[in-house]
């Protein structure tokens, strides 16, 4: 079930997020991880994206944030992937928006992978500043 995002879902969030992200960026040092994951809880008490979060057996397992038409962050617990929530999630992401864009790690199979069989497609390259990692700028049209 996708259901918008409540206040009360923050201490689920971040801890799916640290799990998820330490299993799909293992390339990242910790101490960029917990900036981020400081960072992120800030956007989310601060209500700077729209999220929605898919729930089963009555808890967070998954969520996606958005910041206009980016995906500013898509994850799902590790122990749930592969049951079609991030594909829901996406699929809710999608209505009512003709073009999505996410910025996704390269080193990053498991993102790769998901937005390659949601049909984005690779619009340029660079190098993230804080990491010195290639960013791959995807991009989704309707």
């Amino acid at each position: 079930m996708i259901r918008d995002y409540h206040a009360t879902d923050i201490e689920s969030v971040i801890a799916l997020w640290r799990r998820s992200s330490d299993l799909a960026h293992p390339f990242l040092s910790e101490a960029f991880q917990d900036r981020v994951q400081a960072m992120l809880r800030g956007v989310f008490e601060a209500g700077m994206a729209e999220v929605s979060v898919a729930q089963a057996d009555d808890r967070v397992v998954g969520f996606i944030a958005m910041i206009g038409d980016q995906v500013a962050g898509l994850f799902v617990d590790p122990g749930f992937l592969g049951k079609g929530h991030g594909r829901a999630l996406m699929e809710a992401a999608r209505a009512g928006r003709e073009t999505l864009t996410v910025e996704v790690f390269a080193a990053n199979g498991i993102g790769r992978a998901f937005y390659e069989r949601a049909g984005f497609s690779k619009l340029s390259e660079s190098v993230h500043a804080e990491t010195g990692q290639a960013l791959l700028h995807l991009q989704y049209r309707a």
